[in-house]
């Protein structure tokens, strides 16, 4: 799983082959259960996540009981909740494991120490940081303007495979719609679903 972290991490740096061997043997890669929470809501978030396999769902759920599906995170995305700018350090959202997961875990505690310890690291978790927040952002106008339709044909195109690992009330919910109204649309969009549903 080592290299896949190397892999990734070339995108981000020039820094020798060796260096990145030395950075990548001391961060922690741990394994999880399908189903681990990784943070609760209204906890004071002290990880951080880089998935080499799985699939991570962050959620909130309101003063109802109701949950809200904000993300989900996959295969060489980061998994972070950024709010050590706010008073209140409190997460707004769950992180939950929906399949095994093998992760690269950060302490946030210690980050200080590693980019001491590893010159470089810092201003490549720096560009890692932009790549993923640039993302976020036009994401989120996108979303934000799109129909639901278009946010379900944007996610067929941009994470095809996302469809077959998330429950469907899970994902009609990060679209903002019902289950009944995601069914309707993947009527419309690809007859062979109320076929395989028959």
């Amino acid at each position: 799983m080592k290299d896949i972290l190397i892999s990734y991490m070339k995108r981000f740096t020039d820094i020798s082959e060796s260096e990145l061997e030395s950075m990548a043997a001391d961060i922690p890669i741990e394994e999880f259960k399908k189903g681990t929470i990784l943070l609760h809501q209204g906890e004071v978030p002290k990880k951080c996540y880089f998935i080499l396999k799985g699939c991570v769902r962050q959620f909130a759920v309101d003063e109802t009981g109701r949950e809200t599906t904000a993300n989900f995170f996959t295969e060489e995305q980061s998994v972070t909740i950024f709010n050590q700018h706010s008073v209140e350090k409190e997460s707004k959202y769950s992180l939950s494991c929906l399949e095994d997961c093998v992760m690269v875990v950060g302490d946030l505690s210690v980050q200080q120490q590693m980019f001491d310890m590893h010159p470089g690291l810092e201003t490549m978790i720096l560009k890692m940081m932009e790549e993923n927040i640039g993302e976020i952002h036009d994401d989120f106008a996108t979303f934000i303007a799109s129909r639901p339709e278009e946010r379900y044909k944007t996610i067929l195109e941009k994470r095809p495979g996302l469809m077959d690992r998330v429950p469907q009330h899970q994902l009609a919910s990060f679209l903002g719609i019902t289950p009944e109204s995601l069914s309707r649309i993947k009527r419309r969009l690809d007859p062979s679903y109320q076929r395989a549903k028959d």
